[in-house]
């Protein structure tokens, strides 16, 4: 059987783009990346991922202000410049409140072992978020095929509580990262990678 390379080419292709056209992306197109999502491997045969589509202007709003506030905090606490909180808050709120597309991607551990003691369900735990990753994968490598580009931000580990609450989420869904979609500004092209040299990480026993 003749193997393909489409699958190895998307993956090589694919990169972090932050700026979008304003052309919007049918919701049946971001529910098709979230079923494709779920075909991610996961323990225990399960699918512990959740995603919230934040669409309308007034939830964008209420989840980037609860977003800024944390990290306003954090900023404030590290000694940050003011100049420099402002700069980055206003990327933040820019990035978040301009993305056709923006999903909070979720945790939840329902289907999680009760194990005992702390090792293995610290273990569990990392299998579950692991999973998480290989899902987020196939939603971006998914967005590549229909034309879209993305890029993924972790900044909900550092404030799950304010995500949570800002954008009414289930008590048992756990905020992990923002998934920013939309189609290409006019004239991209992907910056071309450095070749990789596997053996920096690979080795044999």
């Amino acid at each position: 059987m003749t193997g393909s390379r489409e699958v190895s080419e998307a993956i090589v292709s694919r990169r972090s783009v932050r700026k979008f056209k304003d052309t919007p992306v049918l919701d049946r197109t971001v529910a098709d990346l979230v079923a494709l999502a779920c075909a991610a491997p996961a323990p225990h045969h399960s699918r512990p991922w959740r995603f919230a589509h934040i669409v309308s202007q007034d939830a964008r709003l209420a989840l980037s202000d609860a977003m800024s506030d944390a990290w306003r905090s954090d900023l404030d606490e590290s000694g940050a410049s003011v100049h420099d909180i402002d700069r980055l808050l206003r990327r933040s709120r820019a990035q978040i409140e301009e993305a056709p597309v923006l999903l909070i991607a979720c945790l939840v551990h329902d289907e999680a072992k009760d194990w005992q003691d702390d090792v293995r369900r610290r273990a569990e735990r990392d299998m579950f978020v692991q999973s998480l990753g290989a899902a987020l994968q196939n939603i971006l490598l998914a967005a590549a095929e229909r034309g879209l580009v993305g890029y993924l931000r972790g900044a909900p580990l550092f404030c799950a509580d304010a995500v949570k609450e800002a954008s009414s989420l289930p008590d048992d869904w756990e905020p992990a990262f923002l998934v920013l979609l939309g189609y290409p500004p006019d004239g991209y092209t992907p910056p071309e990678r450095p070749p990789v040299d596997p053996y920096e990480y690979l080795i044999g026993r």
